[in-house]
């Protein structure tokens, strides 16, 4: 399961988030395993009693204003319920200054207290998905990327078999790169995975004979994207002459990674034949079927009404006769 600590959390977003730290430096390596949030809400009023402990807990101005003005009883009360669980950190929006006694709880639970500046609704509309981005389930496989016509094909293949000029072709096309050799990919739903490059190649392609290439540089912001959707999976394959090829279509193969399928095409790859075209045509054809039009399937139809009237013309010349 991946996990990250609050201090690389701080680290990571203080300015995309404004975040700083108030209190409870000591537990920076406290551990951060879910994407989920709590805004405690009705919990601080005793109505609620489940307390999620492993979700980072956010104070907006109501609850801060309503700890402030709880008689100190009922405040001892509520900060027992909040020093039961074993949150990860504490998060006050909206740049309020936090209660003596918020700090005091996280000094003596030993958790961090940040402070952000944005409004409350903003701050977890956008820190949600960064934890769901951050915290995603994580592979890293070695293949290509491209975005043609905005579908996602991940490219696999052989060490050599022509993965990278397969990308290269469909570049000068005037379709994205967004990962070359090595591809990481997260899951960010339980049916969706994206695909991006890490920081250290991205926008680089290796090309045999030529070396490594900046493709954003020679063509262009257009020419790259940082991260997409991946709709297909294709496999480049050395030619076999005595190997039996998909050449009707009418079965899709599948391609299975992290529990979710895709589309999956195998394609066997000789001299002269244009891979990047097949590749075009295969996510032109992606998107006929991601519209309901199955090209094969249809074709498939055609042929066996055709046949079928055939057989009906031909048994009703035998009656006549």
């Amino acid at each position: 399961m991946v996990a990250i600590t609050a201090g690389q959390l701080l680290e990571e977003t203080s300015e995309r988030f404004g975040l700083h730290i108030a209190a409870g430096k000591s537990g920076l390596s406290r551990k951060i395993m879910t994407s989920r949030i709590q805004k405690p809400g009705l919990l601080l009023t005793g109505l609620l009693e489940k307390l999620h402990s492993e979700r980072i807990q956010i104070f907006g101005k109501a609850e801060v204003d309503y700890l402030k003005s709880l008689t100190p009883d009922k405040l001892k009360a509520t900060l027992k319920l909040l020093k039961k669980a074993k949150t990860p950190c504490y998060i006050i929006t909206r740049k309020q200054k936090p209660p003596l006694f918020l700090s005091h709880l996280a000094e003596r639970k030993r958790t961090p207290l940040l402070i952000s500046h944005l409004t409350t609704s903003f701050f977890i509309e956008r820190f949600t998905k960064y934890l769901e981005e951050r915290l995603a389930p994580t592979a890293t496989m070695h293949g290509v990327f491209v975005d043609v016509l905005g579908v996602g094909v991940l490219i696999l293949g052989k060490s050599g078999i022509g993965k990278s000029e397969c990308a290269l072709d469909l570049v000068t096309k005037g379709y994205r790169l967004i990962a070359d050799d090595a591809v990481i990919i997260k899951r960010m739903s339980p049916t969706i995975l994206f695909g991006i490059a890490s920081d250290i190649i991205k926008y680089h392609m290796e090309v045999r004979g030529l070396g490594i290439v900046n493709v954003k540089d020679l063509f262009g912001i257009t020419a790259i994207r940082e991260k997409k959707q991946m709709d297909i999976v294709v496999e480049l394959v050395p030619w076999d002459p005595d190997e039996e090829y998909d050449r009707l279509g009418f079965e899709e193969g599948r391609y299975e990674i992290f529990g979710v399928s895709l589309p999956f095409l195998r394609i066997p790859v000789s001299p002269g034949r244009s891979v990047a075209t097949i590749v075009e045509v295969a996510a032109r054809n992606q998107l006929l079927k991601i519209m309901g039009h199955h090209s094969a399937i249809e074709f498939k139809k055609k042929l066996e009404l055709t046949i079928s009237k055939r057989k009906i013309g031909s048994q009703r010349s035998g009656v006549r006769m």
